[in-house]
C-alpha cells in the first residue's frame, strides 16, 4: 500500500469511526454527556480509582476530571471518598445506579448499531466482521 493510500484509509477510517460513534451517542438516552459517561464506564470496568489515575486513563486534565466526578457524584452515579493511603487524594467508584446507567446506555447504543448492521448487505456485514480483529488491535494498548 502506498503512503497516499495509507493516508486515505486513515482519514476515511477516522471520519467513519468518529461519525458512527457520534451518531450512536446521539441515539442514547438523555443524561450525562459523553465525557462523563466515558469516565463512568471506566469506573464500572476498572473499579475504584484515584481521580488522577482516572484522568490519565481518560486523557483529560485532573481539574477536568474533578468537575466530571463532582457532577456524577451529585447525580448519584459515583461515590467519592478520601484515599486512606493519601488523604489529599480522592477515590471514585461507580454506584449501582451508575452501573445501571452504563449498562442501559450500552444496550441502547448496541441496539441502534444492530439496526444499522441489519440494513447492510451480507457482504458489508462480513467485511465488518473480518475487520474487527484489526480494529481491536488498533486500541489494544489504550
Amino acid at each position: 500500500m502506498t503512503s497516499t493510500s495509507v493516508q486515505d484509509v486513515s482519514g476515511r477510517l477516522y471520519l467513519a469511526v468518529g461519525r458512527l460513534s457520534r451518531s450512536l451517542r446521539q441515539a442514547g438516552v438523555p443524561g450525562p454527556g459523553h465525557g462523563a459517561l466515558s469516565a463512568l464506564a471506566t469506573l464500572v470496568h476498572a473499579g475504584q480509582l484515584r481521580l488522577g489515575d482516572l484522568a490519565a486513563k481518560e486523557g483529560v486534565a485532573a481539574a477536568t476530571m474533578s468537575r466530571i466526578i463532582a457532577s456524577l457524584v451529585e447525580a448519584g452515579y459515583v461515590s467519592r471518598e478520601s484515599d486512606p493511603v493519601d488523604r489529599r487524594a480522592w477515590l471514585a467508584k461507580a454506584t449501582e445506579e451508575g452501573e445501571r446507567l452504563v449498562s442501559g446506555v450500552r444496550s441502547t447504543r448496541v441496539q441502534e448499531l444492530n439496526r444499522r448492521l441489519d440494513r447492510l448487505s451480507p457482504e458489508h456485514r462480513e467485511a465488518l466482521t473480518a475487520a474487527i480483529p484489526a480494529l481491536e488491535a488498533l486500541i489494544a494498548d489504550d
